[in-house]
């Protein structure tokens, strides 16, 4: 698939696609249920609630419990989702996510919001950026990013469809709809937005409109950049990027999370195994957030077009 950016008609945050599609698991689906650690306001579960009360439970600000309560749930037969914000769904219950849901492989999806420092003005407590990491070390834990809204959405049915353990990460920030209306998500396979055979730009999660607009600003000099949305962190797509490290002049990866343990450590690690090139790692450079409007701290911390645009041609020169 390629894509080329045009002016988004819309800008929703995933959180609020997530809150839509559960609603409509919740319809189509009476094993569905949901649990939320008093934040359904924030989480968007809030309208799940609304429509299914009995079969949601607020477990109150406990979430390690939540975390156990919703394994025992997914052992009795139920596709159980939980939701909190990430620094706490990832760092708070990280002990009970790991004993309770990852090594029994429960049938948990751990829809976490308020991921990166897209957060904002909550600043650097809450601003968590180690969250993949902690997860895709995990065994039989998989780990989604959504691109958009859009895409969000189909995440989502695809985490209930697929058993097993998910954590999908939210983001708090409105940002563009700007993939295709005939984009379809698929588990363990990244979406090509466009085509070009002289650097690979790959980004996760709100990034990925970044990469797409530093590829239209690259082609204006002359640089054909392959722009991949790696939507699903694990299992990652290793043919993907082992076709753009050997196709292309090297890769640049960006995302919101630390250059460590995420994105930018899973593709090293793939080009290492499999064809190996030079790879720039775009992400918060081993520190903490800082409070400020999202949009101003992703520009601020270098991972929006002009920081991309930059690093692909130092890597080509």
């Amino acid at each position: 698939m390629s894509s080329t950016v045009t002016q988004p008609l819309q800008r929703v945050a995933t959180r609020e696609s997530y809150g839509k599609a559960l609603a409509e698991l919740g319809a189509e689906r009476a094993d569905i249920v949901v649990l939320d650690a008093d934040l359904s306001g924030s989480t968007k579960t809030a309208v799940f609630a609304k429509r299914f009360p009995e079969r949601f439970i607020n477990v109150g600000v406990a979430e390690a419990n939540m975390m156990g309560v919703a394994a025992g749930l997914s052992f009795s037969g139920l596709t159980a989702f939980c939701s909190t914000f990430a620094m706490f769904a990832a760092g708070k219950a990280y002990e009970q996510v790991r004993q309770e849901i990852a090594l029994p492989k429960a049938n948990v999806k751990i829809c976490a919001t308020h991921a990166g420092v897209t957060v904002g003005e909550d600043g650097a407590s809450h601003q968590v950026l180690e969250d993949i990491a902690l997860m895709r070390v995990l065994p039989f834990m998989h780990v989604i990013v959504p691109a958009d809204g859009l895409e969000a959405e189909q995440a989502v049915r695809a985490a209930a469809a697929t058993p097993g353990p998910f954590y999908v990460r939210l983001s708090r920030l409105a940002t563009p709809l700007f993939l295709p209306p005939d984009h379809r998500f698929t588990l363990g396979r990244a979406a090509r937005l466009h085509e070009g055979e002289d650097v690979t730009l790959i980004g996760t999660g709100v990034t990925s409109w970044f990469c797409l607009r530093a590829a239209e600003e690259l082609a204006t000099l002359g640089i054909r950049a392959r722009v991949l949305n790696m939507s699903t962190v694990k299992p990652l797509d290793v043919e993907a990027v082992a076709a753009a490290a050997q196709q292309t002049g090297g890769i640049v990866t960006v995302e919101e999370h630390q250059r460590i343990g995420g994105l930018g450590g899973a593709v090293a690690e793939c080009v290492a195994e499999t064809y190996p090139c030079r790879v720039t790692r775009l992400g918060m450079r081993d520190r903490f957030g800082e409070s400020g409007p999202g949009d101003k701290l992703l520009e601020h911390f270098g991972m929006t077009d002009p920081a991309i645009v930059k690093a692909a041609r130092e890597l080509l020169a």
